[in-house]
């Protein structure tokens, strides 16, 4: 409850205030910034994931925006050589207005990425979207094979049946390629398991399922037990190194993932960047309370 109420009036303080917790999670507000912490990345043998801050938007010329950020990003990141890929937020790019338009958009972006030999990765987010960006990501895996991929959350009920129902259709050539993660909305316990460990224990049913099956999975997760887990499975199945990659978060549990890095596993880190981090930080926080705890250790006890 403490962290509730702290949370809802974090919000409310002077930005230059938030930024003092917030820049230890986020590259920067430009694009120079998250390629200068891009380069530092892959100088410790770390690719990177680019995410442009900006979720829900109420105008479709939000959306065109969103695209162009996008074009441009991608054209800057490749030029400058870096070793990463692109994250994309389907409500950005307006699924909840008009979703054909939100495809198309996406589209574009994909399609420049693919020219570049690159990567986009659709972020899964709450539920009224999972059946929208499940079809956006097979439309596109279709005519983009090699090229797109999608996030996957263990809480959700549907996650295990969603997988099963693609039928053994990838194959090592044309692998389906995922970002398998705990999952972060707040969603009913009729669609989503709610206990601690029961979520751990999907993920990791979730997880061998997909090492099993011809798919290529991102395992993101800052829990030792589930990277403990991985390995496991990782081990027990033969699975060969360049079929699975970990992925963090920017900014969170660095001596975690050097260990992972000297263990001789891929590793990839979500690297946020935009004029909307103070947005992403307060949505992040009423998404997390308990996040309050390094909110307050970033601001007095870090100074």
């Amino acid at each position: 409850m403490l962290h509730k109420m702290i949370a809802g009036v974090i919000p409310h303080m002077p930005k230059k205030l938030i930024w003092m917790f917030s820049k230890a999670y986020i590259a920067g507000e430009t694009v120079e910034d998250a390629i200068k912490a891009s380069a530092k990345l892959n100088e410790e043998g770390v690719m990177v994931t680019i995410d442009i801050l900006g979720e829900f938007i109420t105008d479709l010329s939000q959306a065109t925006e969103s695209k162009e950020q996008y074009l441009d990003t991608i054209k800057r990141f490749t030029d400058k050589g870096v070793d990463g890929n692109f994250s994309v937020k389907p409500t950005s790019f307006g699924l909840l207005l008009d979703p054909e338009v939100c495809y198309q958009n996406i589209r574009e972006v994909v399609k420049l990425a693919a020219e570049k030999g690159n990567f986009i990765r659709i972020d899964m987010e709450d539920s009224q979207c999972v059946d929208m960006e499940w079809d956006i990501y097979k439309r596109l895996k279709a005519e983009f094979p090699g090229h797109v991929g999608l996030v996957l959350q263990a809480y959700l009920h549907r996650t295990m049946p969603d997988l099963v129902s693609l039928n053994g259709s990838g194959t090592a050539e044309n692998p389906y390629n995922f970002r398998l993660c705990k999952g972060i909305y707040v969603e009913p316990e009729e669609i989503a398991y709610k206990g601690y460990q029961e979520v751990r224990n999907h993920f990791v049913e979730n997880l061998e399922y997909m090492l099993t099956h011809d798919m290529y999975v991102g395992i993101a997760t800052h829990d030792k037990y589930l990277i403990e887990k991985a390995f496991e499975l990782i081990e027990k199945h033969n699975v060969p190194r360049d079929k699975y990659e970990f992925q963090m978060l920017y900014g969170v549990t660095p001596e975690l993932r050097k260990s992972v890095v000297n263990a001789g596993h891929r590793m990839r880190v979500y690297v946020p960047f935009g004029k909307d981090w103070f947005g992403y930080s307060t949505r992040r926080l009423k998404e997390n309370p308990k996040m309050v705890n390094h909110i307050v250790k970033a601001l007095f006890v870090k100074g």
